[in-house]
This record gives structure tokens, sequence and C-alpha cells, in this order.
């Protein structure tokens, strides 16, 4: 018995179409099932693609087939909307705004916590606190960034990427209260921020993620 394989893929929205006419091509013809959060292509063979709606509402089309509906779902992925980035990870965080896959402002900085140690005993304890305020530092700066630099009034939606914890932490912050309530997309798997990750984050957050079973 063969076992189906998972993927989590991210397709731009001017490739969309295209991918949905070659999952088409591969797997034979396609039924499809549209909500206001994604597009289900169930193939002939078993394969399925579900594509998730990003930054919905939308408004899908009453009918059409694949490519009809893969072509309206892609204009709504490419409509301009102004979004906030915010990147942190243990080795470094970054953060700014986007607009059509391109930067508008940004931060980006550096804080080390140290991982976690096989010490034991009071020596365990010391490197616990250590990272703790070495979290504490980290978390604040972040905050102190986002506070001056995303304005939650200029933003439709924040794009989060990195460390899930150190996200919230961040979010937790008075300060920032406007932005923790803003529609979210996605957690972004992203390695430690730098200025090239969130060059291509304020990218990948206009694409459609698509969960495709094969069999």
């Amino acid at each position: 018995m063969t076992t189906a394989q998972h993927r989590l893929l991210e397709v731009g929205p001017q490739r969309l179409v295209r991918w949905v006419e070659g999952f088409a091509e591969r797997h034979g013809s396609v039924a499809v099932m549209v909500t206001a959060e994604s597009v289900e292509l169930r193939a002939d063979d078993g394969a399925l693609a579900v594509l998730d709606v990003p930054w919905p509402p939308w408004h899908p089309p009453p009918g059409g087939g694949a490519s009809f509906v893969a072509g309206v779902l892609a204009r709504h992925a490419a409509a301009p909307r102004t979004l906030g980035l915010l990147l942190v990870r243990r080795g470094g965080w970054a953060l700014g705004t986007c607009r059509d896959g391109t930067l508008l402002v940004h931060k980006t900085g550096s804080r080390y916590v140290q991982g976690q140690t096989a010490a034991g005993g009071t020596s365990q304890h010391r490197y616990a606190r250590r990272r703790a305020n070495q979290a504490d530092a980290l978390v604040g700066a972040v905050a102190d960034a986002a506070a001056t630099r995303l304005t939650a009034g200029d933003l439709v939606g924040l794009a989060p990427g990195g460390d899930r914890a150190l996200i919230e932490a961040v979010l937790a912050d008075p300060r920032l209260s406007a932005l923790a309530a803003l529609p979210r997309g996605p957690m972004l798997d992203v390695p430690d921020p730098r200025s090239d990750v969130l060059t291509a984050a304020a990218e990948r957050v206009r694409a459609v993620r698509v969960h495709l079973t094969q069999p």
C-alpha cells in the first residue's frame, strides 16, 4: 500500500493559474469546491490541493472551472494592500511594512538568546535565568521598534514569522494592542531574520498557500 505525500507550497499570484492548470494536467479531471476561506481541487486520481485564501474576505465566484476560479483567487491575492511584517527568532528580528511585494519601511536587529543546555543543578537554574533575561531583552527591543514603526491604522493585516512564543510576547506589549488586533496571516517559517529574509517575506505574504496531497 502506498502512502500519500503531503506538501505545503507557496504559489505567487502571477503563477497560480498555471500551477492549477498543471495540477489538472498531471492528475486528470478536477472537481472544484469554493468557500470563503479556501478553494479545494480534487482530481480523478485522488490528488487533492487545498488553496488557502490569503487575507480574506474575498468574494468567490458562483461557479466556473478550476482555471477560472484560480484567476479570481490570483487577482484577490495580488490586490494592493499594506501589511505589517513582524519576524522574530532567538537569533534576531526584522519588521516593516510592505505593499505589492515591496518593502516600504523596515528595521532589523540582533540580540542573542542562549539555547537549551544539558547542565543540571545550580548551573541549570543560572542558565535558565540568563535565557529568560535575554528573551525579555529581545522582546523589549522588538516591541520598542514596532511601537515606532508599525502603525496599525495604516495596515490591513499583520504577517508574523519565526518563533510563535516570542511573537506573542512582543504583541502583548500594551503599546501594540491595535497591532495585535489586526487580521493575521499564517506564521511564516523563516531563518534568523535579516534584511534579505524580510525582503523575501514581503513577497511571500502575497502568495497562496497550497496544501497538496498526492497518492
